[in-house]
C-alpha cells in the first residue's frame, strides 16, 4: 500500500450516512492538489490527514488515492488551523473572522476559544454574544466529533451524532456504552437494528434478556406507530422471535419480566389477550371514564328556545338551516357531548356556526381548537371565532414534556370544539379530555370516511360505533356545494363509485387525465404543475399547488417526485448557497415540510414551508411557516424534508388552492378508497388525478381498511373485542 500525508484544501464530498469523502489535499512531492477518497468518520479542511491506500487512474476524474485507511487529525501549522476554522465547522468563525483570530492568537487559538474564551473579544467584531457562541459551538463539535468517532467505530453512521449529543450532552458515549438499545427509543432515525449492531459491538450476548426485552419494546413501538394501542400476545412474542433471531421462550422469558416490572401490561379485551405500554392502556380508560361521563349529564346551558334562537340566527346570517341541520343544533345543545360528522358540502361549517351564534348570544364562552396549525386557521377562517391547535391550547411545554392544562389546570371555557377529529389519536384525546372542565360541554366534528389518524386508535370511528354519545350524521350536500365537482366527485368516491368527469368543452374544478406509463404520469404532472394550472389559476406553482402521492417509494413516489420537481420549480443556480444533508439538497426557495413534532419551535409534523436563506457561516437554514420564520441548525435538517410532493397521509388536516394526484399500479399496496377520497377533498380550487384509470378505480373499490388493536371500543361497551 502506498501511503501519504498532508493538509486537506478542500472536502469536495462527504456522505454523512456512510462517511465516504472526497478530499483534495496539499501534499510533499506533489506539484498540484492531490484526490484522495475512502471513509472517515468527520472531516473538515485544513486537518492533517495521512493515508493508505492505492492509486488509481478514475476516466473521469483522473489520478487519486483510493484509501483503506483515513485519520484526521486537528491542524498545527497556522495555514492549516485558519482553513479549519473558517470551513463552517464552528457556528460563528467564517473565513474573515478565521483569518482575524489566527493572526491574534496563532497556534494558541484553540486553547483560547476552550479555556481562556473572553480573550476571543480583544478581536475586531467579536463581543460578548459571538464571543459566547463560539465557545459553545466548539464545545459542542468537540463531542460530536468524539462521539461520530465512537459510533463509526462501532460499524453505523455517523449523521446521528449531533441529534445524539443533543439528547444525552456529554456523557452520550457513557450512556451509549450502559445501553445501546436506548437509542432506538430515544434518537429518532435510529432504529432497533442499529442499536443491536452497536450492542453486539460492546459486547452484549445475543441472548440477553436485555436485547430480547428492547426487541419487544421496539415491536410493541413499531405497531404503535402503525396505528395499533396494542399487540396480541402471541402475536408479539413471535414477530419479537423474528426480530432477534431467537427462539420464542427465551422472548416470554423477557415479556414476563417486563411484566413483573410495571414496564407492559397484559389485559384480555374480548377473546384476546393484549400486550400495552402503560400509558395507552392508561388513556384508553381515561377517555372512556370522560366520555360515558359526560354522556350521562344533562347540559349547563342557559334555556335555550330553540325555534325562535333558529329563526334569529337565520334572519342574522341570511342562510337557512336545512330539516337535518336544524335537528343536529338542537341535538348538540341538549346534551353534554355530541358527535358531528359528515363529508365535504354537507354544512358541518354552517351547522357550527349556527350553534357558536347561539351561544355568544347567551354569553357562553366557547374554545376552538384543531389538531394541526392548518386545519386551527380554516377552522378560524370559517367561524371568525379564534381557534388554536389542541397543543397550544392545552400549553405544551417543551422541558417538562406535557400539557399544563390538565385536571388540576383545566381548560377556563364552558364548551369545546374540536375539529377534523379524524386526526385525534388516543393519546392526544386523552389529554384534551383531561383538561376538559367538570362543568363544560364537548362537540367532536369530524369526517369519519377520512382517513384515520397517523397515531395510534380509531377515536373518532370508535365513539360513533359505541354510540355511548349523541351522533349527528350529515349527508344531504346542498346546492351550492353540489356545483362544485371536487365535492360531487368526493361524495363518488365515498360510495364506491368511479367520478362522473367534464365534458371536453366543460369548464370544471375537477379532472382526470388518463396516462398508462409512470415516464408519462410523470411528464404530464410536470406539465400540468408548471404551466396549465398557473395559467388557469394565476397562482404560484411552488405555494399554490400541491402533489399528493398515495406513498413514498417508486418512480411516482414523494421522494422521485421532489427531486424531479426541485429540478423543474426551483434550479440550482452558479454561486447560490446550497446545503447536502440527509439524502436531499436544500435551495433558498424550496419548498419543505416538517417531519416530527419539534415543541421548542413551534412547528409541527406536517407544517409546510419555504427556504427563505442559508447562512453557511453560522450553519443554519431559515425557513418561513406562515407569517413566522424558523432557524435549523445543518445538523437538525433530518426534521425536514422536501415538499413539492407528500403523502395522502401528511396532507390531512390541510387544504391547498390547488392538487395533483399522480396514480399508477406501482402504488397498488396502498390504493385504497379511504386515501383517494381524502386526496380529493384537500383541494379547494381544482383537483387533477393523473394515472392509470384502472388503478384509480381499483382504489375506488378497495374499501377494506387495516385493522388496528385496540381496547377503547370494547371499553367504550359495544362488545365488540377490538377494533
Amino acid at each position: 500500500m502506498d501511503s501519504l500525508s498532508g493538509l486537506i484544501e478542500r472536502v469536495t464530498f462527504f456522505n454523512e450516512e456512510t462517511g465516504f469523502a472526497v478530499l483534495r489535499v496539499k501534499t510533499k512531492g506533489h506539484r498540484d492538489l492531490v484526490t484522495v477518497v475512502g471513509s472517515v468518520p468527520s472531516v473538515s479542511a485544513g486537518e492533517w490527514l495521512t493515508a493508505e491506500g492505492c492509486w488509481t487512474r478514475d476516466k473521469q476524474h483522473g489520478l487519486q488515492l483510493k484509501a483503506q485507511i483515513l485519520k484526521c487529525s486537528p491542524p498545527t501549522t497556522k495555514e492549516g488551523i485558519e482553513k479549519y476554522l473558517g470551513s463552517g465547522l464552528i457556528k460563528g468563525i467564517g473565513p474573515v473572522y478565521a483569518k482575524k483570530l489566527v493572526e491574534r492568537f496563532g497556534g494558541n487559538i484553540f486553547d483560547v476559544i476552550e479555556n481562556f474564551s473572553v480573550k476571543l473579544e480583544d478581536v475586531d467584531g467579536v463581543g460578548p454574544g459571538r464571543r459566547k457562541k463560539i465557545k459553545a459551538a466548539w464545545a459542542e463539535q468537540k463531542y460530536v466529533r468524539e462521539i461520530m468517532v465512537f459510533l463509526h467505530s462501532h460499524g453505523v453512521s455517523t449523521s446521528r451524532a449531533v441529534r445524539i449529543f443533543k439528547t444525552y450532552g456529554e456523557s452520550a458515549i457513557e450512556r451509549v456504552r450502559a445501553n445501546p438499545y436506548a437509542l432506538a427509543k430515544d434518537i429518532p432515525g435510529i432504529g432497533f437494528k442499529t442499536a443491536d449492531q452497536i450492542a453486539q459491538k460492546i459486547g452484549i450476548p445475543s441472548d440477553s434478556l436485555l436485547r430480547a426485552a428492547a426487541g419487544l419494546a421496539h415491536t410493541l413501538i413499531e405497531a404503535i406507530d402503525s396505528g395499533h394501542c396494542a399487540l396480541p400476545m402471541d402475536r408479539l412474542v413471535a414477530d419479537s422471535a423474528k426480530l432477534l433471531g431467537t427462539n420464542e421462550s427465551l422472548v416470554e422469558d423477557a415479556l414476563q419480566r417486563s411484566l413483573n416490572a410495571s414496564e407492559l401490561i397484559q389485559e384480555v379485551v374480548g377473546s384476546e389477550t393484549l400486550i400495552f405500554l402503560p400509558r395507552l392502556r392508561s388513556a384508553e380508560e381515561g377517555i372512556v371514564s370522560k366520555i360515558r361521563g359526560l354522556a350521562s349529564q344533562l347540559p349547563h346551558y342557559p334555556p335555550i328556545d330553540f325555534d325562535k334562537a333558529i329563526d334569529w340566527c337565520q334572519r342574522k346570517t341570511g342562510k337557512e338551516l336545512a330539516p337535518s341541520q336544524r335537528t343536529a343544533l338542537v341535538t348538540a345543545l341538549t346534551n353534554r357531548v355530541v358527535v358531528i360528522t359528515g363529508g365535504p358540502g354537507v354544512g358541518k361549517t354552517t351547522l357550527i356556526n349556527a350553534i357558536l351564534m347561539i351561544l355568544a348570544a347567551k354569553k357562553v364562552q366557547c374554545a376552538l381548537c384543531a389538531p394541526t396549525g392548518r386545519a386551527a386557521k380554516r377552522l378560524s377562517e370559517a367561524t371568525g371565532h379564534e381557534a388554536k391547535t389542541i397543543h397550544r391550547l392545552l400549553e405544551f411545554q417543551p422541558g417538562a414534556g406535557g400539557f399544563t392544562r390538565n385536571e388540576g389546570r383545566p381548560l377556563e371555557t364552558e364548551l369545546l370544539v374540536v375539529d377534523e377529529m379524524s386526526m385525534v389519536d388516543v393519546p392526544l384525546m386523552h389529554a384534551l379530555l383531561k383538561a376538559h372542565p367538570a362543568h363544560g360541554h364537548l362537540i367532536l366534528v369530524g369526517d369519519v370516511d377520512q382517513l384515520p389518524s397517523v397515531g395510534p386508535g380509531l377515536v373518532l370511528n370508535d365513539l360513533i360505533r359505541s354510540q355511548v354519545a349523541p351522533v349527528v350524521r350529515l349527508t344531504e350536500v346542498f346546492r351550492q356545494a353540489a356545483s362544485s365537482r371536487i365535492i360531487t366527485s368526493a361524495h363518488e368516491v365515498n360510495q364506491g363509485m368511479m367520478p362522473s368527469l367534464p365534458a371536453a368543452d366543460e369548464s370544471s374544478d375537477f379532472y382526470f387525465v388518463e396516462r398508462n406509463d409512470p415516464e408519462q404520469i410523470a411528464s404530464t404532472l410536470i406539465e400540468i404543475v408548471k404551466r396549465r394550472i398557473p395559467g388557469k389559476l394565476s397562482c404560484d406553482p411552488v405555494r399554490d399547488i400541491q402533489i399528493l402521492s398515495p406513498m413514498n417509494r417508486g418512480s411516482l413516489g414523494t421522494h422521485e417526485l421532489n427531486l424531479l420537481l426541485q429540478r423543474e420549480l426551483n434550479p440550482a443556480s452558479p454561486g447560490q448557497a446550497v446545503v447536502e444533508k440527509f439524502g436531499w439538497q436544500f435551495r433558498v426557495g424550496d419548498k419543505v415540510i416538517q417531519t416530527e413534532n419539534n415543541y421548542d419551535r413551534e412547528v409541527f409534523n406536517g407544517d409546510i414551508g419555504q427556504i427563505t436563506g442559508i447562512d453557511p457561516i453560522e450553519r443554519e437554514v431559515r425557513v418561513r411557516y406562515d407569517a413566522r420564520e424558523v432557524t435549523y441548525d445543518f445538523g437538525e435538517l433530518d426534521e425536514v424534508s422536501l415538499a413539492y410532493a407528500i403523502t395522502i397521509h401528511k396532507a390531512q388536516g390541510s387544504e391547498f388552492a390547488a392538487v395533483v394526484i399522480p396514480i399508477s399500479a406501482q402504488h397498488f399496496m396502498l390504493l385504497q378508497r379511504n386515501l383517494i377520497y381524502t386526496g380529493i377533498t384537500r383541494g379547494k380550487q381544482i383537483v387533477v388525478i393523473i394515472g392509470q384509470k384502472k388503478a384509480l378505480n381499483q382504489a375506488i373499490q378497495n374499501n377494506k381498511t387495516t385493522r388496528r388493536v385496540s381496547g377503547l371500543l370494547a371499553r367504550l361497551g359495544s362488545g365488540i373485542a377490538a377494533t
